[in-house]
């Protein structure tokens, strides 16, 4: 076994440190010019961009720093620009990585994959592959989702956690495939038509996360774009970030930011079902309830409409009205009655008034033929012979008539 001083052994700084010196006191690699084309570009918040410059063999990282940048007035920086620096370049202690620290930048025109891109967008364009009008709409609800990515990639990951979260009803079906080299772009297009062939899924999600722009060339290749058009089934494309574009993204149905972003675009969101659902349930049962309390009334109407109806009721009815008649009838009875009476009275006291009772009671007598009760008034009304009956103030008194003086 060999035992090392490890006294001696350099520290990771120390190395860091040692290999930077060596690289600030070259005097080649403190002005340097450097020609490629731009890949990753990034200028974040603060001003800074990022970018990788590369040619066909290698690349180098680079970064144009805000001051730089404005001292130079350079054109925003985009992928695929074919572009000669001028800088210095040092080794970045903390990732330990060799960078070119940018000074100056000059335009040499478009790199050769952004002409490829532009090209092929222009004549695919013109067959109409781009027109909204082929595109078609997304199923609501899909059962079967079918994905077309790497199944070792973290965005495959992303979209079925997004998929069982969102809407776990729904089926996924992975059609493997490479989506990063030479082989990529036939790859994909084969296992785009492999789920058409297959015909179970109802939209396909073509994706993979982000890269550079020569990671994510697979899905600007005319082979891939002629294959989602092809397809029978609704494509989804989710490819790299959201500033990323590619034909695919194109000639899709639909073009989703990211492949998680694809994944929720392709199935609803069964919390907002629940929430739906839950409104409803409120509406239903108000509905129901309304509708009770409707038909409540309407029995209750019909209710008071039969019992008027039943000959029943009617019989009360009549009843109650002959007993209201009966009672109005008696009212006015004893009210004729009473004036009958009074009238009455007063013609007994007028008769009374004229009663020979009163004329007897003042000591006269009222003299009547027994044999008819005729009132003798006149010699003339009897003859000698005729029986008299004199009513006198305390009885009468009978007596015969022996002759008749005129």
């Amino acid at each position: 076994m060999l035992f090392l001083d490890t006294a001696s052994a350099f520290s990771v700084t120390q190395i860091s440190r040692y290999l930077k010196e060596l690289m600030e006191t070259d005097e080649v690699l403190q002005d340097v010019w450097v020609r490629g084309e731009i890949s990753g570009c990034k200028t974040f918040p603060s001003g800074h961009c990022y970018f990788t410059l590369k040619d066909a063999e290698a690349q180098l990282p680079c970064v144009f720093f805000k001051n730089a940048r404005l001292r130079s007035s350079t054109p925003e920086l985009r992928d695929g620009m074919a572009i000669v620096v001028n800088g210095r370049i040092s080794l970045y202690e903390r990732d330990g990585k060799m960078q070119l620290y940018v000074d100056t930048v000059e335009l040499l025109g478009d790199g050769a994959l952004f002409l490829r891109f532009e090209q092929l967008k222009a004549r695919l364009a013109a067959e109409g592959l781009f027109d909204e009008s082929r595109k078609r709409s997304l199923p609501s609800s899909p059962g079967v989702v079918g994905i077309v990515t790497s199944p070792e990639a973290a965005a495959l990951r992303d979209m079925l956690r997004v998929l069982r979260s969102r809407f776990p009803l729904a089926q996924a079906i992975l059609c493997p495939t490479l989506v990063q080299g030479s082989e990529a772009p036939a790859a994909i297009a084969h296992a785009l038509d492999m789920l058409n062939e297959h015909g179970k899924a109802e939209v396909i999600i073509v994706g993979r996360g982000g890269g550079s722009i020569e990671d994510l060339w697979a899905f600007n290749e005319e082979v891939v774009a002629r294959a989602i058009a092809r397809s029978r089934i609704p494509v989804i494309t989710g490819v790299g970030h959201e500033t990323d574009f590619t034909i695919a993204d194109l000639v899709a149905d639909y073009r989703a930011s990211t492949p998680t972003a694809a994944a929720a675009a392709a199935v609803p969101d069964i919390n907002e079902w629940r929430s739906r659902l839950g409104v409803l349930e409120e509406e239903l049962t108000v509905s129901i309830e309304s509708y009770l309390a409707d038909q409540r009334e309407d029995l209750v109407r019909i209710q008071r409409d039969l019992q008027r109806l039943n000959p029943q009721y009617q019989l009360e009815q009549l009843q109650q009205r002959l007993d209201d008649t009966t009672a109005l009838l008696q009212a006015r009875m004893e009210h004729i009655l009473s004036l009958r009476i009074e009238r009455l009275k007063g013609l007994a006291l007028r008769l009374h008034s004229l009663s020979p009772l009163l004329t007897i009671a003042r000591g006269f007598a009222v003299v009547r033929r027994e044999t008819d009760q005729a009132l003798v008034t006149s010699t003339d009304q009897v003859h000698a012979g005729d029986s008299l009956v004199i009513q006198v103030t305390d009885g009468e008194i009978r007596a015969k008539v022996k002759q008749q003086d005129s």
